[in-house]
């Protein structure tokens, strides 16, 4: 068999990396993920304080699964956050 040649730095083939690129969330990521968490929460305060009569008086407890809802659209929202 043939003994191969060390190549010359300018013949070898590049590194490549296995890691994916990321490109970052737009800038309104965070301000709206922030933004529904805090709206959820504070919806949630809202329907205690005034005792069931508002966000929406027909919804009733409900007014409390809107509030988690819309805070754990904000959370869900963490997991696709890169900085």
């Amino acid at each position: 068999m043939p003994e191969s040649k060390p190549r010359k730095r300018s013949e070898r083939r590049p590194q490549t990396t296995a890691a994916p690129e990321y490109k970052p969330n737009p800038v309104w990521f965070k301000p709206v993920m922030f933004g529904l968490m805090i709206i959820g929460l504070l919806w949630i305060i809202v329907f205690y304080i005034t005792e069931a009569q508002w966000p929406i008086a027909a919804a009733g407890s409900w007014n409390i699964m809107i509030g988690f809802g819309i805070a754990i659209a904000g959370f869900l929202m963490t997991t696709k956050w890169r900085s």
